[in-house]
């Protein structure tokens, strides 16, 4: 059974639903990098040389998640919160 948030979500007034809310987000990107990426070097590995962009594509879709990652664990401040 999934978790249930103990009140109503608002995530303007609400910092530990927006933290929740950011890595649920990174999380849904991390996942997105990891099967579209590893799709495309599948199939770059079975017809080499199809994909010339590919290297490319995946460094910057990989600093963009790197980015990401640092700005929801380092950066973003979630006033309100007691752990902050």
């Amino acid at each position: 059974m999934p978790p249930k948030w103990p009140r109503k979500p608002d995530r303007a007034t609400d910092p530990a639903y927006r933290r929740l809310d950011d890595r649920m987000n990174f999380a849904v990107h991390v996942a997105a990098f990891a099967a579209v990426n590893s799709g495309l070097w599948f199939v770059n590995t079975i017809k080499p040389g199809t994909l010339p962009w590919l290297r490319w594509l995946s460094l910057v879709w990989l600093s963009g998640l790197a980015l990401h990652g640092l700005y929801v664990f380092a950066i973003a401040r979630y006033p309100g919160l007691s752990n902050d």
